[in-house]
């Protein structure tokens, strides 16, 4: 019987390292966590399509909106460590355990391959709208509460969280209006249902279309492609956010798959297909490798909850 049961876990490790050695074998799924037509689900299909041509498979991404962009994060619970599913891992994965109950630990139940790029983010309002800059904005929601309303990708997103960070700050009552991402709450700006998006860059071609006014931006510095529009930093709100991801798989991954993984991945997000469309949008590269993206994956969870901790404090 010990003989057997020795030479079954022989096998079974043996069949694990052919299969890493041989991965990958068929496509690699890629989750995004957001709706089709949005930034996101934009920039990982190029990142997908520019990846594959190293990864030697297709990678296809497949949509799992909602829940604040952590629907990816569960998924992995049920996924096998193959390698042949992963998903992208926005800052909401790290800040909503601190929240409320979910179904995942970031902490255990994810294997982190690689950090890939940040979101440029901004609030904008349409053209007609009477407000020219974020200062007259903020001005008049704090002047009429309840009667600015704002859309974002999701309660407890980056986006909501600092709207929320800035209404504490300047006593402001405004009314935030969750969206499953990106393109519904344009939809919703452009049909004059909302005030304003805070959002990341999905909102760039209807700013250089004239459709839309962008107000403020919310990175270090001024943005390249809009230098003439402040960021929050400079106007004196002391808020910088950028929420940069990467992609991470299931717990217990062969570390010879996530090497894998992570070397292509990191030649997809280097190729033209990808940077072009980072460009495009006003992203930049934010590498990190599978030991840097799990540290700073540790350091964010930790800092999310003193955030968190602290906003709860703020608003008793």
């Amino acid at each position: 019987m010990f003989r057997r049961l020795i030479i079954g876990a022989l096998g079974i490790a043996l069949a694990a390292s052919a299969s890493a050695q041989q991965f990958p074998s068929k496509p690699v799924t890629l989750i995004c966590p957001w709706p089709a037509g949005g930034t996101t689900d934009i920039t990982m299909r190029a990142l997908a399509e520019a990846t594959g041509k190293y990864l030697g498979q297709p990678v296809v991404v497949e949509n799992k909106p909602g829940a604040a962009g952590t629907l990816g994060a569960g998924a992995m619970l049920n996924a096998r460590p193959d390698g042949y599913t992963v998903t992208q891992i926005p800052i909401s994965v790290l800040r909503l355990p601190h929240i409320e109950r979910t179904p995942y630990d970031p902490m255990t139940d994810l294997t982190y391959i690689v950090g890939i790029s940040g979101y440029t983010f901004g609030v904008v309002v349409r053209s007609e709208a009477p407000w020219k800059t974020w200062n007259e904005f903020v001005a008049f929601a704090k002047a009429n509460p309840d009667q600015v309303s704002y859309g974002t990708p999701g309660a407890n997103t980056s986006l909501h969280i600092t709207m929320e960070e800035i209404a504490f700050k300047q006593g402001i009552k405004w009314v935030h209006v969750p969206h499953k991402g990106n393109a519904p709450s344009m939809v919703a700006l452009l049909g004059g249902h909302i005030d304003s998006v805070a959002d990341s860059t999905g909102w760039a071609p209807q700013v250089t279309a004239g459709k839309v006014r962008l107000l403020v931006t919310w990175g270090e510095n001024r943005t390249k492609r809009w230098p003439d529009v402040p960021t929050l930093k400079e106007l004196g709100f002391g808020i910088v956010s950028n929420s940069p991801y990467g992609l991470a798989g299931p717990k217990g991954m062969d570390p010879r798959i996530v090497k894998v993984l992570h070397d292509a991945f990191k030649k997809g997000a280097e190729d033209p297909i990808h940077t072009s469309m980072l460009e495009k949008y006003d992203q930049d590269l934010w590498y990190a490798s599978t030991e840097d993206y799990a540290r700073y994956a540790r350091e964010t969870f930790a800092a999310e909850k003193a955030t968190m901790e602290r906003m709860k404090a703020q608003s008793k």
